[in-house]
């Protein structure tokens, strides 16, 4: 897939592909939150723990695996990005946390700099809960 400046998504540095994930992901997280009225600034923080920590992202991305939910493409991008090479991770988790928690992450920034908001939506759905 290509986007303007003949950027070639697919090959893509995953780790950039995560980059762009986590930013739309906490977005995402944190505009869905508020909609369900949780307007304190220190409830809207616990409840996105629950959603942005390695841990709770590498069980998503697991249950979205298990669910057969992704496409062939999708599933490459996830092998990919789950075996890059991490320079290191938060302290407070293991490698193959990170590993799974950057894959998802990894996805859906491969959805949305390709501009397939439909699989977003899907995917960001299953995560919610929606």
């Amino acid at each position: 897939m290509l986007l303007q400046g003949n950027i070639n998504v697919v090959e893509t540095n995953k780790l950039v592909l995560a980059s762009i994930g986590d930013a739309y992901y906490e977005l995402y997280i944190r505009e869905y939150l508020v909609n369900k009225k949780i307007n304190k600034v220190n409830d809207l923080q616990k409840e996105l723990v629950k959603y942005v920590s390695a841990k709770k992202q590498a069980l998503f991305l697991d249950n979205i695996i298990s669910k057969n939910i992704l496409l062939d493409n999708e599933l490459n991008i996830v092998k990919g990005a789950r075996n890059t090479k991490i320079g290191s991770h938060p302290k407070n988790t293991d490698t193959l946390t990170y590993k799974h928690a950057t894959a998802l992450e990894a996805l859906i920034g491969y959805l949305y700099l390709t501009n397939n908001e439909e699989r977003l939506k899907i995917i960001m759905k299953e995560i919610v809960g929606n």
